[in-house]
């Protein structure tokens, strides 16, 4: 009798051995043609700290579907020779937090409001608007042109800290993180959807909680058509709710030649990452 003793392929020994961690962060770059992405991730206990570095993909159809700004999870595959990611998947937003009866309004109103206007996707180029700001001035998008522009949505009257106070605090980490850019590489829009009763002078107020230099981070207001142009065109949702709003979440960067380079729903999210975005934006 011949017995016949099969051995695994090194390949299924390193595949046996590899060590696999659940992992969550923002995507900040897309290589397809090296099979690679850039992630801000969060951190690994007793392994790495969160921070930004490129990973390879397993399959290039990993990466169908990613955009920068987009929250994904994955697992990091750690061999003895290599390493990879797989399992990518896009985290949909779903505000947990929101009063049944008024996410259900607010998603009849997206599928109205977007059916009327599109939002813009990434890519295309931003159309020009004006608005005034806390100093009464006119500020419009066009005159940042060369510049890279990080664009929020807030209402002064918000409640809620992980919403629009929330939004207004990482525009405050990112005015000490780039501030020997602001200004000549980058400005900070606030929008407010709620021109009623965020006046200029309200608005600077409020700009006062965070020590936002007016020069270079401007709350914007306008007449409701303005603001409601502005806020359909990047695909932020909001209606009035018994004196307060019920409103969907949207951080927008926009790049040196006016093009759409990110749109993040949403604020699940860190600062840190969002920054890291906007210094990728910055460097191209």
């Amino acid at each position: 009798m011949v017995v016949v003793v099969l051995f695994p392929s090194a390949d299924l020994r390193a595949q046996a051995k590899a060590t696999r961690y659940a992992m969550r962060g923002m995507v900040l770059a897309i290589d397809a043609a090296h099979h690679s992405v850039v992630i801000s991730h969060d951190a690994i206990t007793g392994v790495m700290p969160s921070m930004t570095m490129p990973f390879e993909v397993s399959e290039q159809k990993q990466l169908s579907g990613l955009a920068p700004g987009a929250i994904v999870t994955f697992t990091l595959v750690i061999s003895q020779s290599s390493s990879h990611i797989e399992r990518v998947r896009v985290v949909r937003y779903e505000s947990v937090e929101q009063d049944p009866l008024a996410a259900r309004r607010l998603r009849l109103l997206q599928q109205m409001t977007r059916a009327a206007a599109a939002p813009l996707n990434i890519g295309q180029p931003v159309p020009d608007f004006t608005l005034t700001d806390q100093a009464h001035a006119r500020v419009s998008l066009s005159q940042f042109r060369g510049k890279v522009v990080a664009l929020n949505f807030v209402y002064t009257s918000c409640v809620l800290p992980q919403f629009c106070y929330r939004m207004a605090n990482y525009f405050g980490v990112m005015q000490k993180r780039f501030k020997d850019r602001l200004g000549p590489d980058l400005v900070l829009l606030t929008v407010t959807f709620d021109p009623a009763r965020d006046t200029p002078e309200r608005l600077a107020e409020y700009g006062r909680q965070w020590n936002a230099d007016a020069r270079v981070w401007h709350f914007l207001t306008g007449s409701s058509t303005a603001v409601r142009r502005v806020t359909s065109q990047f695909g932020l949702d909001a209606f009035p709710d018994e004196g307060l709003f019920s409103h969907s979440t949207r951080t927008v960067l926009i790049d040196r030649n006016g093009v759409l380079a990110a749109s993040i729903e949403g604020n699940q999210f860190t600062a840190t990452q969002l920054s890291d975005l906007v210094d990728t934006v910055l460097r191209r």
